[in-house]
């Protein structure tokens, strides 16, 4: 069973916005054992999408579009399907009614004919209710072939799919089953973990697939499982899975199924009645950033001091100009100083300190690109890390927010 999942929007090819429809349906259709075989994203021109619509029923037996179904002269998506279909628009008297109740109870300016003109749809399709938006979404069955058309706005998109589109495709589809496990490592590179696993690997039936996943500090080793009989993937994944464990023991974290490192270190603050408070540098309050995207953070974690100049460091946080001097701010002595001083201005059991240079110039310290100190602070010490995070700014920051975590859960595990 395959899918084409098709994007329509100028936007997306001119880099103005980031296509994240494509990887929520995907996922969606993964769920219920359908695969994605290609996707495609079009501009908004006639032509070509009405060859994508060919091309894709050639291959696939389900397409899904988003995109180009608002009200302006340049969204022609159910225009073009209409000419795909020989068919025509007429007015659904549901939609009509849902515009208008939209705009008398949520929207302060007047309802426009161009507006109404939302509820013209093809007379071949079949309406999905857009419960947040104008524009519906619409099935058409044709040639053995379901086209999927729904709204490109993501939050539209992602209730039409889940309360319409899944289920209906569920209930119109006998599908296999695909059964996924991914399990997170921390600390060890990609090519040294295939090293370690190779005859793990080798030894796997040949249904069950493995992918490496690297981003950033650690590794997604992802197992995947496709056929008819879902106890026999959950056993086989299973089988793997604790053949796999102990030769990556060391590195092990955790799976996907399960929360983020730093939703676990949540749960290990909360339990343990612990608090938390960053100092940051150059990773620029993203460490808070990620703690305070969890609901309740506020009952562990106090707050953040971006000391981003030296200024702020000394003034603040109470490093001292002659450990500036002696060694840059760049430095083990100044991380810890951060932490201790973070510590104790917020009156926490617990704190995360960085300090690094990401580049591209080196600033106020003389260390190379890359060069970076993590401190953690916590009722037993002060315990700090050197690390060479390599020479992309991006990358630096972002490996040195999950090692931080990473060293963050250690400490906290102590207690």
């Amino acid at each position: 069973m395959l899918a084409e999942i098709i994007t329509i929007g100028d936007e997306i090819l001119i880099g103005q916005i980031v296509d994240t429809n494509s990887a929520f349906i995907a996922k969606e259709l993964n769920k219920i054992g359908i695969s994605v075989y290609q996707i495609t994203s079009v501009q908004d021109d006639r032509e070509h999408i009405l060859q994508s619509l060919s091309d894709a029923r050639s291959h696939a037996d389900i397409v899904i579009v988003t995109g180009g179904l608002g009200p302006t002269k340049d969204d022609i998506t159910k225009h073009t399907f209409c000419e795909f279909f020989d068919d025509t628009l007429v007015e659904n008297a549901e939609v009509l009614a849902h515009v208008e109740e939209l705009f008398a109870k949520h929207i302060s300016t007047p309802i426009s004919d161009l507006n109404r003109k939302q509820a013209l749809v093809p007379s071949k399709s079949e309406v999905l209710k857009n419960s947040y938006g104008t524009a519906p979404g619409m099935w058409f069955y044709e040639e053995n072939t379901t086209f999927i058309s729904m709204p490109g706005v993501p939050f539209e998109m992602k209730n039409i799919m889940k309360d319409a589109v899944i289920p209906k495709l569920v209930s119109f589809y006998e599908r296999p089953h695909i059964i996924h496990k991914t399990i997170i490592t921390y600390g060890l590179g990609e090519s040294a973990i295939a090293q370690r696993i190779e005859e793990w690997e080798e030894a796997l039936p040949n249904f069950v697939k493995l992918a490496y996943l690297p981003n950033l500090g650690k590794v997604r080793l992802r197992l995947t499982a496709k056929g008819k009989v879902r106890e026999e993937l959950q056993d086989a994944i299973g089988a793997a899975s604790n053949t796999l464990y102990p030769l990556i023991d060391d590195i092990l974290y955790g799976t996907e199924d399960e929360e983020s490192i730093e939703a676990f270190v949540a749960k290990l603050l909360t339990s343990k009645n612990f608090t938390l408070a960053t100092a940051e540098s150059f990773t620029g309050g993203k460490i808070a950033e990620h703690i305070t995207a969890i609901p309740g953070a506020s009952a562990y974690f106090k707050g953040s001091i971006v000391s981003y100049a030296t200024e702020a460091k000394i003034n603040v946080l109470g490093v001292s100009k002659e450990d500036v001097a002696a060694y840059s701010v760049v430095s083990e002595q100044v991380a810890k100083a951060m932490a201790i001083g973070v510590k104790n201005l917020l009156k926490t059991d617990f704190a995360i300190a960085t300090t690094g240079n990401a580049g591209p110039a080196k600033g106020d310290s003389s260390a190379a690109i890359g060069t970076v100190f993590i401190a953690i602070a916590s009722p037993n010490g002060v315990f700090v890390t050197q690390f060479n995070m390599g020479n992309h700014r991006e990358r630096i920051v972002q490996k040195s927010v999950n090692k931080s975590f990473e060293l963050l859960q250690k400490e906290i595990l102590k207690m």
